[in-house]
């Protein structure tokens, strides 16, 4: 059977600045991306499909025989996992006006209009179903997860063992270790969550990691950091300070000490050494964050919110973020002080004397140097979305002394 996970173009918008650069499918929460958690628990390969500028990258399949498409965005049960390889042809899953998962006789009228064709199967309705609405429910949903991803991956392999003899473990048993994991002289405490460390990520010495936290394959964790509950750092990152319920979702850093909390950073971002961000407002009220929908301030319903960062942005030493800060794709804030909490794309500046637009060939060039380092590289149709992010931006773009943006 041919599995697409297809992009719920209303929950794309919802989830922006990441569904900028990357489909629903691609964003990591717990352990796994929405993808990579329906292959493991379908047990087979699944198509991805992007949705407006991401689909340079990720065309609608040209499929033309039957197909189950499923809902990106959408975190199943076992049971519900069940029924969507049950259906029939004409069979839809829905829960209220969302549609989760249908079984169609052909993807022309999808490929049309983004939209299923009318057919006269069975739609099988479920009262509740956990779908990843915004970007903030990514940290706030993260350690739920978490736990749910390390006991499929524990029903399936067994842990490498902790060799070193100077670290200091609690709840052994909930922990586990890819191969390749190299730790020295730490402290994991699984007693509360489980703990799980992909293939060859690095624990340097002093570190304190608290359960539930993931760290992915290829990442560091340098010494002396506190990773607090709730956290996932992606692979090939590196992380310092203080992290609590953060998700990293790849090839990003947070090196040095400051703190991050209850936070999402995109890929290839870096945080400067003593960056800081709040979680938590003065008045101990419910946080507001820009909405890209509704292009004003929104609000999360969370007392505990901090930085959502797009992919691509950047700090300098000793910058400072307010609570529910915002930030697009490609940004560059220094000059210290509090930027705004809404930070536009391709933004370089700061506070002070304000923001200009990143010149676009500038932005590449660096970032080209950035992936280098990783021994990556940029294709053409990656640079390709990224330009056509900015042509759209720049449109937008205020360039004036200490701008407030969409706010």
């Amino acid at each position: 059977m041919k599995f697409i996970l297809f992009e719920d173009r209303e929950i794309s918008t919802l989830l922006k600045p990441f569904t900028f650069t990357r489909p629903i499918a691609n964003i990591r929460i717990g352990i796994f991306t929405m993808g990579e958690r329906w292959k493991k628990l379908l047990n087979s390969d699944v198509e991805i499909c992007g949705f407006g500028g991401t689909t340079v990258l990720f065309p609608i399949s040209d499929h033309n025989s039957n197909a189950i498409l499923i809902n990106s965005a959408w975190i199943p049960t076992s049971g519900e996992v069940a029924l969507v390889e049950k259906l029939q042809v004409g069979d839809s899953i829905i829960c209220g006006n969302t549609v989760l998962a249908a079984h169609l006789h052909s993807l022309d009228s999808y490929r049309e209009n983004g939209f299923f064709e009318k057919t006269n199967g069975n739609n099988i309705e479920i009262e509740s179903a956990e779908l990843i609405k915004r970007p903030w429910e990514i940290f706030s949903k993260n350690g739920k997860i978490l736990r749910s991803d390390f006991d499929i991956i524990k029903s399936t392999k067994k842990s490498e063992e902790i060799i070193d003899v100077h670290t200091i473990v609690y709840g052994k048993d909930s922990i586990f270790l890819e191969e390749g994991v190299d730790i020295k002289a730490a402290i994991l405490n699984a007693s509360e969550g489980p703990i799980y460390l992909g293939k060859d990520a690095q624990i340097q010495e002093g570190s304190i990691i608290k359960g539930p936290v993931a760290l992915l394959n290829n990442s560091v964790v340098n010494m002396g950091a506190k990773i607090r509950p709730d956290t996932t750092i992606g692979p090939f990152s590196k992380v310092g300070g203080e992290v609590n319920n953060c998700v990293i979702f790849g090839y990003s850093n947070k090196a040095h000490d400051g703190f991050l909390g209850n936070s999402v950073i995109g890929e290839w971002c870096n945080l400067g050494a003593d960056t800081n961000n709040s979680n938590l407002k003065n008045n101990y009220g419910e946080v507001k964050v820009y909405g890209y929908e509704e292009q004003k301030m929104v609000s999360t319903g969370l007392q505990f919110c901090g930085l959502i960062m797009g992919d691509h942005s950047k700090t300098s030493i000793n910058s400072m973020l307010n609570t529910g800060t915002v930030v697009g794709v490609g940004c560059n804030i220094f000059d210290g002080g509090f930027p705004p909490k809404h930070i536009v794309s391709f933004s370089w500046g700061g506070s002070r004397e304000g923001f200009e637009l990143y010149d676009f060939e500038k932005f590449i060039e660096a970032e080209k140097r950035v992936f280098e380092r990783r021994k990556k590289e940029m294709s053409a149709n990656y640079i390709q979305m990224l330009r056509n992010l900015y042509d759209k931006k720049k449109d937008l773009f205020i360039t004036q002394k200490n701008p407030i943006f969409g706010y």
